[in-house]
């Protein structure tokens, strides 16, 4: 059964009334006071009691408690027996989370229920409905300017060993033999004793670890054709093919292996495996990149503003305003367009985005004017050095060529369809010198240098790239890995406690809303130290003026007194000077 309290009810006397006043307002001032104040009411309860009876069970722990302390966990990257201590004795969160009462209803939870919660949570996506109020409430509050965006990814890793492919296999296998015992005891008595304490033995794990490298192939042979052995043996049981142990081994044998019509496999040369492949048993769903290894990627979009100067203004919040996690596989040129319309759907969307090369591909370029945002990315790849280029030539503004390199305008012009080609005199084009390196190829009548509408575009944005325009403008997306930084620093988002996608997805997603929540309560406390040093200004020119205005007094007193004979009437005239 639900237990929600109601958050409009207000309380009769302060229940915080023990606290001395500079205690109070320091839990004002920091995370606590601005959690209890414009965070905790934003948390999705009524969709997270939808797990729950309204009117059948035991009372559940009350809702926003449980949400307040699951995304509290990920904000300070604790484990669950932290969470437990400080839901139970710490004051700071007892604020945060509105919490006055004494009993442990209130202010205990076990472990075991933290863990459930968290499982409804993140199957619910309780974490992306988290992040996007947070940021919504954050954007109006502090009147953030969206216009300006950048984004870019960041590799985390769950909580999972990295293996070989030795590891791979016998992970596996022993996984698989383990269910197979627990549940269907008479099968795993009819496999082979000798295989089955091969990796259930007292000595199994020490069998395949201490492995020399020139035995390592034959190793792996032998383990690959016990998996084969299991999969045939069990193909066609459908009670053994459910088993999610044994879809792994059928996944194993399909990626890393070749089975032949004759019955024989043969192993796959390394670089035939592909990068979504199984990477530990463990956790299914991590993948590896070529660059960063395994496990998943995060794609953070953020706002900047641009500032002269070399410090970043405190009093602007920098607000991440779009998170998601992908797998390790995943292209980053693939994730521009969705984070831009996931901003476009949350009111956040950008007018500029600025991104590295790999998410700035001309095909990302065009379709982002469709949603009228303009990408700022430097173009794939390099040219050569030692030879001419499309870029080394002048165009008009209709895309054709104005002037070669040399200085000599196409006697001809032509474009069909997207497709443009320019026609240049063959005698001047033979004789130039640079014509072995020069782009154009000799046709009937005319030097013909061919392109086309899309090769146009990269040309002018590579001429563009040299300018010191472009450099000043794009110098500002350097910003975002500061923020990969903070990210990791304040949530360690880059070593989870965590398997799996959902609570992956979950970890990191909350940890990103608290690296907003972090930069609120910093931009709150530098407004307004900047406002009481301008209140401070304005009470400075205050006293000076009542100085000024006391010392005028005495000087007319003293003037009265060695002038005696000042008539009345000239008194006031004095005074008023």
């Amino acid at each position: 059964m639900r237990r929600i309290n109601d958050r409009k009810q207000q309380h009769l006397f302060d229940p915080w009334y023990f606290l001395s006043p500079k205690r109070r307002a320091m839990l004002d001032q920091q995370w606590p006071g601005f959690f209890r104040d414009h965070i905790l009411d934003l948390l999705p309860v009524d969709k997270f009691a939808l797990a729950f009876p309204s009117d059948q069970g035991r009372p559940t722990k009350e809702l926003y408690t449980v949400l307040g302390a699951l995304a509290l966990q990920q904000f300070h990257n604790l484990t669950d027996k932290q969470v437990v201590e400080q839901l139970s004795f710490n004051i700071q969160w007892h604020y945060a989370l509105n919490i006055s009462e004494e009993s442990d209803q209130a202010k205990y939870i076990c472990e075991k229920t933290l863990w459930s919660m968290r499982q409804y949570a993140s199957q619910l996506e309780i974490d992306v409905d988290v992040f996007d109020a947070v940021a919504d409430a954050l954007a109006d509050m502090f009147k953030v300017d969206t216009s300006r965006q950048r984004i870019d990814s960041v590799h985390i890793k769950s909580n999972m060993a990295r293996l070989g492919r030795i590891g791979i296999f016998v992970r596996a296998i022993n996984r698989f033999l383990a269910n197979l015992k627990r549940h269907h005891r008479g099968l795993w008595d009819r496999i082979d004793k000798q295989l089955t304490q091969r990796y259930q033995g007292k000595s199994a794990k020490g069998c395949f670890a201490d492995v020399k490298p020139s035995e390592s192939k034959k190793t792996l042979s032998e383990v690959a054709s016990d998996l084969y052995l299991l999969v045939t043996r069990f193909d066609g049981n459908q009670k053994i093919s459910s088993m999610t142990t044994y879809k792994l081994l059928c996944r194993i044998l399909s990626e890393q292996c070749e089975v032949h019509s004759d019955g024989t496999i043969e192993l796959k040369a390394p670089k035939q495996i592909p990068s979504d492949s199984l990477q530990n048993p463990s956790d299914p769903d991590a993948t590896y990149s070529g660059h960063k290894g395994q496990g998943y990627q995060v794609q953070v979009m953020e706002t900047f503003s641009e500032h002269e100067d070399s410090d970043k203004d405190p009093t602007e919040l920098n607000l991440i305003t779009h998170v998601d996690v992908e797998k390790a596989c995943a292209s980053d040129s693939q994730a521009l367009l969705p984070a831009i319309e996931a901003t476009i759907e949350k009111d956040l969307a950008p007018d500029e985005l600025q991104a590295d090369s790999l998410y700035g591909s001309d095909e990302n370029c065009q379709q982002a004017k469709d949603y009228e945002v303009d990408v700022v990315s430097p173009t794939m790849g390099t040219e050569k050095q030692d030879s001419l280029t499309l870029s080394d030539f002048e165009f008009r503004s209709d895309g054709h060529v104005s002037n070669c390199p040399a200085g000599h305008q196409p006697l001809l012009r032509k474009k069909k369809k997207t497709r443009f080609s320019q026609g240049f005199d063959k005698t001047i084009c033979s004789r130039c010198p640079r014509l072995p390196d020069c782009p154009v190829k000799s046709g009937k009548g005319h030097y013909y240098l061919r392109y086309n509408e899309k090769t146009m575009r990269l040309v002018r944005r590579r001429q563009q790239e040299n300018t010191t325009a472009f450099k000043n403008r794009y110098r500002w997306r350097a910003g975002v890995e500061a923020t990969m930084s903070q990210y990791d620093r304040l949530t360690g988002v880059k070593q989870l406690r965590v398997r799996g996608f959902t609570a992956v997805r979950f970890a990191a997603v909350l940890k990103a809303a608290g690296v907003n929540l972090a930069r609120a309560v910093a931009v709150r406390r530098a407004r307004k130290r900047a406002n009481s040093s301008s209140d401070g200004q304005h009470l400075s020119l205050y006293t000076c003026i009542k100085l000024f205005k006391e010392r005028l007094e005495q000087v007319f007193r003293l003037l009265t007194g060695i002038c005696p004979f000042l008539s009345d009437e000239r008194k006031p005239a004095i005074k008023a000077a």
